[in-house]
């Protein structure tokens, strides 16, 4: 049976195979609903399937994005992989993902890799981004959007949420139970002070311990972002004579390990501590008791990201700040902190 070819499709459809390539490639130019539904037709009842091979060779762009994490493991980052994929997926493209680890080396890896498999564009959720990844993104002239972190070594459009603000209201709730203090794990020697999500989450505590007059020197522990290390640091903070009455944790996947320690103590939550945390994964609401933490709005963030790095129409300028697109953060309050 001979391959069915995109001029088959012109000739079935009544228009030109430019016509078809645009309907295909969903652009550059628009196609009328009624147009556009006649190809679709003659594609489907024709079996035609486009050679994605040679498209890319014409254009230099596949139709695959980019996405580099730091550990798809972590309940966060596979939520908002999965969110990405989604968006993608929307847009006719198709998402190659990366897990660096927190290895500077493997997020370089990455970079080179989709960087020269052509990606459509790349989106980045780096933890440090140090200056060789930045000099391959300069080298490449690539159309990448930051997610979820900005690190400072490139200044290109990012979308992220509010965490500082969203680390506030989850202390000042705290404090609100009346809390003589809350105690804060945060996250490593090795975290970025600027652009990182979870130092702002240690800002945020700090701001809204300052604005209550409560000290914090003391009362911040570090602790690697997953649950095993931070269910580790608990024992020993919440076995201390010092145990605090309430601990704001900069993750999510820190909390659900301190609310094992205290289990493991038998440290009653809410009543003998109160626990909150931050992103609002979906095991948040089936932890025991069901986790108080701070959420945005993952999917649109990801919707925002892809939409950034495809389309050309898109162009951010202006300041650091100006190229800032801020999702807000929203307090989700269930039982750990002594709600409900």
């Amino acid at each position: 049976m001979a391959k069915v070819t995109r001029d088959d499709v012109a000739r079935l459809a009544g228009t030109s195979t430019a016509v078809v390539s645009y309907v295909i490639n969903n652009g550059p130019r628009p196609v009328a609903p009624a147009t556009r539904e006649r190809v679709l037709t003659a594609i489907k009842e024709l079996g035609y399937r486009p050679d994605r091979v040679a498209q890319a060779m014409a254009s230099r762009r596949t139709d695959l994005i980019g996405l580099i994490i730091p550990d798809a493991r972590q309940p966060f980052f596979g939520e908002m992989a999965h969110a990405v994929e989604q968006a993608a997926s929307e847009r006719g493209k198709m998402v190659l993902v990366g897990n660096t680890d927190y290895i500077a080396e493997r997020e370089v890896h990455y970079l080179r890799a989709f960087l020269g498999m052509r990606v459509s564009g790349l989106i980045l959720v780096s933890h440090a981004l140090n200056d060789q990844a930045a000099a391959e993104i300069e080298a490449w002239d690539a159309r990448i959007v930051l997610l979820h972190e900005r690190p400072e070594a490139i200044d290109d459009v990012a979308v992220v949420t509010d965490d500082l603000g969203g680390a506030q209201l989850a202390v000042r709730h705290l404090l609100e139970h009346g809390n003589e203090y809350v105690a804060c794990v945060g996250g490593t020697a090795e975290t970025p002070a600027v652009g990182d999500p979870v130092s702002d989450h240690v800002e945020g505590w700090r701001r809204a311990m300052e604005e209550a007059g409560i000290p914090t020197e003391g009362r911040l522990f570090e602790a690697p972002y997953n649950r095993y290390d931070a269910y580790r640091v608990g024992l020993d903070v919440l076995s201390g004579p010092d145990r605090p009455p309430a601990v704001f944790c900069s993750t999510d996947d820190q909390a659900i390990g301190i609310l094992r320690a205290a289990r493991e103590l038998r440290i009653d939550v809410p009543r003998g501590l109160a626990v909150a945390g931050f992103d609002d994964i979906k095991e948040a609401a089936l932890a025991d008791p069901p986790l108080t933490t701070v959420a945005s709005d993952r999917s649109a963030m990801a919707r925002a990201a892809v939409d950034l790095v495809l389309d050309d129409g898109v162009r951010v300028t202006g300041s650091r700040r100006e190229r800032l697109k801020v999702y807000p953060s929203r307090l989700v309050v269930r039982h750990s902190c002594g709600c409900g």
